[in-house]
C-alpha cells in the first residue's frame, strides 16, 4: 500500500504543475494578441552648424548620359570614414531634390559607409535606394559610377568599393548594374572620364 503522505504530495505537485502550465499558456496567449510597438530606426542627421568644406561630387545627369563635377559643401570632419559618409550623403541630397538630374525615390538613404584597410570601402544603402532607382543600364551605371567616383576622388587610398543594400549583398541595383563584385576605382575613373567627355 502507498503511504498517505506520498499520495497527497503527488496530488499537490500535479495540481501545481497544471496551474503553472495554465499560467504559462495564458502569458503566451497574451503575448501573441498584444501588438509590440516596433522601434523606429533613428538615423543621425549630419550637423547643420559648424565649419564646412567644399568638395567635388560627380553628379549623374540622366538626360545627357554623363557625369558632371559639381562643388558641394559638407561638414568639416577629421576622420576619413565620417568624411566619406558626408560625401555620399551630400551626393544623395542632390539626387533627392525636386528637379534632380538623376532622381531617386524619396525614401532613399545611405545607411553607412565602412572603410576597410587596405583601400576597400563598403557603402550600405537602404532597399528604397535600390528599389526606387530608375531601372536601365545607363541610369544604374551612372548611380554606381557617381558614388564610387565621388568617394574615391575625395578620399585618397581607396582602390575598391562594394555596395550593399540593407547590409546584404544584392545581385543588381535595379536589374542591371552588377552589385555582386567590388568596383575597381581605376576602372571607374576611366569610365567616369569617358562619360564626362560626352
Amino acid at each position: 500500500m502507498i503511504p498517505r503522505q506520498f499520495v497527497f504530495a503527488t496530488i499537490i505537485l500535479c495540481t501545481l504543475s497544471l496551474g503553472m502550465s495554465f499560467y504559462v499558456w495564458e502569458l503566451r496567449h497574451r503575448e501573441t494578441i498584444t501588438p509590440r510597438p516596433q522601434p523606429e530606426a533613428a538615423h543621425v542627421s549630419p550637423p547643420t552648424a559648424g565649419p564646412t568644406e567644399n568638395v567635388t561630387a560627380y553628379v549623374a545627369y540622366d538626360a545627357a548620359g554623363e557625369l558632371r563635377a559639381q562643388t558641394i559643401s559638407i561638414p568639416l570632419t577629421s576622420g576619413r570614414q565620417e568624411r566619406g559618409e558626408q560625401l555620399v550623403r551630400g551626393l544623395l541630397k542632390i539626387y533627392l531634390q525636386k528637379n534632380s538630374p538623376h532622381p531617386m525615390s524619396a525614401g532613399a538613404e545611405i545607411h553607412d559607409l565602412y572603410l576597410v584597410d587596405p583601400g576597400v570601402a563598403v557603402i550600405d544603402v537602404n532597399s528604397a535606394f535600390a528599389d526606387g532607382q530608375i531601372s536601365g543600364v545607363l541610369p544604374e551605371e551612372l548611380t554606381v559610377l557617381s558614388l564610387v567616383q565621388t568617394l574615391s576622388s575625395n578620399i585618397p587610398g581607396i582602390t575598391k568599393v562594394k555596395i550593399l543594400a540593407d547590409g546584404k549583398e544584392r545581385e543588381t541595383l535595379a536589374g542591371h548594374a552588377d552589385l555582386t563584385e567590388f568596383y575597381d576605382v581605376s576602372q571607374v575613373s576611366e569610365a567616369a572620364k569617358q562619360l564626362s567627355a560626352q
